[in-house]
C-alpha cells in the first residue's frame, strides 16, 4: 500500500498542465542533494482508490493531470492508481515522477501520458539542466513516448519558458 504526505496543485512538473501533485512516501532512492527527504519516511494516509478519487474530486474543475511524486518502492500500485484514474476518471492525464534509472518492467507504460525517470544528481542538476541524468518523456497519440526533456532547461536570461 502506498501513502501520500500531502497534494498541491503544481503548474510546472508535467508541460501544459494544471497537475495534482501527490507526493508518495517511503521512498527507497535516497538520492543525495534530494529536495523531499521528507518523503523517504513511510509515513502519511494511506493512497487507496477511494482516497485517490476523493483528492480528485475536490479539484476535478481546476485540474487537467494528476501526478506521482515517487512511488518507488512499489510500482505496480502506482500503475494500479493509473489504471483506476483510467477507468474512473477519464480525461484526466496521469504522471510520474520515480527516481529509479529506468521506466519499471512492472507496469502498463500506456496509463501514463507522462514519466519523469532518473535520480537526482546535484553535479548534474534537474531537469533544468541541460548537463541532467533524468528525462521526462510524454506519450505520443501512436502510444509511443517522446523525450522532452529539454523543454525545461532554463531559458537564457530575459526569455521566459
Amino acid at each position: 500500500m502506498l501513502r501520500y504526505i500531502n497534494t498541491d496543485i503544481v503548474f510546472q512538473e508535467f508541460p501544459d498542465e494544471v497537475t495534482l501533485a501527490i507526493n508518495v512516501s517511503g521512498c527507497p532512492c535516497r538520492c543525495p542533494g534530494c529536495h523531499s527527504q521528507f518523503l523517504w519516511a513511510d509515513r502519511g494516509e494511506d493512497l487507496t482508490t477511494e482516497a485517490l478519487s476523493t483528492l480528485i474530486l475536490e479539484m476535478e474543475d481546476t485540474i487537467t493531470c494528476v501526478g506521482f511524486m515517487g512511488g518507488d518502492a512499489d510500482a505496480e500500485e502506482v500503475d494500479r492508481l493509473a489504471e483506476h484514474i483510467r477507468c474512473h476518471h477519464a480525461g484526466l492525464k496521469i504522471g510520474w515522477y520515480t527516481g529509479r534509472t529506468a521506466i519499471s518492467p512492472l507496469i502498463n507504460q500506456q496509463r501514463f501520458d507522462y514519466i519523469k525517470v532518473g535520480p537526482y544528481l546535484r553535479h548534474l542538476g534537474g531537469l533544468d539542466s541541460p548537463c541532467t541524468n533524468q528525462r521526462m518523456y510524454r506519450r505520443c497519440a501512436d502510444g509511443s513516448f517522446e523525450d522532452i526533456t529539454s523543454r525545461f532547461w532554463k531559458a537564457q536570461a530575459g526569455e521566459s519558458l
